[in-house]
């Protein structure tokens, strides 16, 4: 069996190039919405899963189902978006599972390139490479604009009210013990 080829992903890596101000602004921007989006998907998964609880649990059996609540905090988003996609499946009268689905593994997609790519200059000064290989071998093989981190970031924040729309369709708001303790 034959070895993969290695993808070239540019220059030499001992060059560290400082991104433009307003660029590593909208970068950042972005990867928060990730964060913020991972967060949405930990509480959707919650209020789905909630909903479908009987009212008459014992403590014994509240506190195991909290207790696998509590493992959603470490998961990847790969796998809080196959979570969720489990618990908007069983539970009865949720649509766009399908379409939510695919639009989080998209912005899954973006999140892996733009927080995991060393950044490199193009000869267009608007353009910065993300120097990113995935786990196919396949390199990330466009430069990106200021505009198209824009572009993610309205992607993920609008699939994240998407979610957020969902979790709220069990007339569960979201929201965690302690929030108003902030």
């Amino acid at each position: 069996m034959g070895q993969r080829p290695v993808a070239r992903i540019g220059p030499p890596p001992e060059t560290h190039y400082d991104l433009p101000t307003d660029f590593a602004a909208m970068l950042g921007q972005c990867v928060a919405s990730f964060g913020w989006l991972e967060e949405i998907l930990k509480r959707a998964i919650f209020a789905l899963d909630r909903a479908r609880l009987a009212d008459d649990l014992t403590p014994q059996e509240l506190q195991v189902w909290l207790l696998r609540m509590g493992t959603i905090a470490d998961d990847s988003m790969g796998t809080l978006i196959e979570r969720l996609d489990s618990s908007i499946r069983r539970h009865p009268g949720l649509g766009d599972r399908d379409a939510i689905t695919d639009q989080l593994h998209m912005v899954k997609r973006h999140r892996n390139h733009l927080c995991h790519a060393s950044w490199r200059p193009t000869a267009d000064k608007e353009l910065w490479h993300p120097a990113f290989v995935n786990t196919r071998g396949e390199p990330f093989d466009h430069a990106l604009s200021i505009g198209d981190l824009q572009a993610i970031l309205r992607e993920t924040v609008e699939i994240g009210q998407r979610v957020i729309g969902v979790m709220r369709a069990t007339g569960i708001q979201g929201y965690w013990a302690g929030d108003d303790q902030a």
